[in-house]
């Protein structure tokens, strides 16, 4: 993917990453950062999160003419030890946004 834009504000909140895929899709990526147990990254991201981000990357499209139609949310879970070192980095892609 090509980074587009980071930390993009919009009136319904902050966009962490704004990309394009090689298929043109726009993407609209969520970076979590946790230490401590495994998972906790991918565990913060609560259903009303996914929400807001959902209402953000529209309130993006409209602002720049894209088509939304062809956009999506991922996740990128990034997991430190103890000592601030990355032991994981996941990218999980096409969230499904509840409700």
């Amino acid at each position: 993917m090509r980074v587009v834009e980071t930390n993009v504000r919009v009136s319904s909140g902050e966009i962490d990453l704004v990309a394009r895929d090689p298929r043109g899709e726009l993407v609209f990526v969520e970076v979590r950062t946790r230490r401590g147990a495994p998972g906790a990254a991918a565990e913060s991201l609560a259903p009303a999160k996914l929400q807001r981000m959902w209402r953000c990357a529209l309130e993006y499209c409209n602002r720049v003419g894209a088509d939304a139609e062809a956009a999506r949310l991922d996740l990128v879970t990034i997991e430190l030890d103890a000592s601030g070192r990355a032991v994981s980095v996941d990218h999980l892609a096409g969230l499904e946004i509840p409700g």
